[in-house]
């Protein structure tokens, strides 16, 4: 009765310790623009909207959102808006400035709408950099979408074609997997699933043969990754 009785103690806390692990210190709007006031320096811009057609945003309207740091800190109703050229999570001010967070590498995500945007290490080629990701399913696994928009100088009137001005031109998304706290990678062709997936790569390649996932295709990117964190 008593190994009983401290199996049941010692889960009890284990619980305790998950739910603490858990809790953020919840602040609000004002708190968040003044650290970000105090830090931001100068605001990076790449490129000025003006003049330019299609637009460099995931939504181009701002959105009362959460952001959430790695030190735990919750900061709520904050008007956000993600600059998908810039990799930049941008804010309001109450004066309606348009500024972006000051120190991107302390959060964790931001809460959008219906968005949940990661800042995640990700790889490229050998090294290892950090950016903006949409989370579109987790576990031990995680998979992410990468947003892409590129610049299109404008283009001067040619021969039977008529000047076209600078635009911002939407790309596919493309896709990474990323195991508990790693960097993510990209998977670019069945091959790097298979590769990611090595411990259970029978099952996996019958799962992507039986569900004809392809690496461009996001739902069946996000059945499978199910499917993993199932086994």
């Amino acid at each position: 009765m008593k190994k009983y009785i401290s199996l049941i103690a010692i889960l009890l806390l284990s619980t305790a310790g998950l739910f603490a692990q858990s809790i953020y210190d919840i602040r609000n709007a004002i708190d968040f623009f003044e650290s970000n006031k105090m830090q931001r320096g100068e605001y990076r811009n790449t490129l000025t909207e003006d003049d330019i057609d299609g637009s460099p945003f995931l939504d181009d309207e701002f959105i009362n959102g959460t952001v959430y740091t790695y030190q735990k800190i919750q900061f709520n109703d904050i008007p956000l808006r993600y600059n998908i050229f810039n990799d930049e999570m941008e804010f309001q001010t109450p004066d309606n400035k348009i500024l972006a967070i000051a120190a991107p590498e302390i959060v964790e995500k931001a809460v959008v709408g219906e968005n949940i945007i990661s800042n995640i290490p990700y790889k490229i080629g050998n090294k290892i950099k950090r950016g903006y990701f949409i989370l579109l399913t987790e576990g031990n696994v995680n998979l992410y979408a990468r947003p892409e928009v590129r610049y299109q100088k404008p283009k001067e009137a040619a021969p039977y074609k008529d000047p076209e001005p600078a635009k911002f031109v939407e790309r596919p998304h493309s896709y990474y997997l990323r195991l508990n706290e790693e960097a993510a990678v990209k998977v670019e062709s069945k091959k790097d699933l298979r590769n990611f997936f090595s411990d259970h790569q029978n099952q996996v390649e019958d799962f992507i043969k039986e569900n004809k996932v392809k690496p461009g295709k996001e739902d069946k990117l996000i059945e499978l990754v199910k499917y993993y964190n199932s086994l």
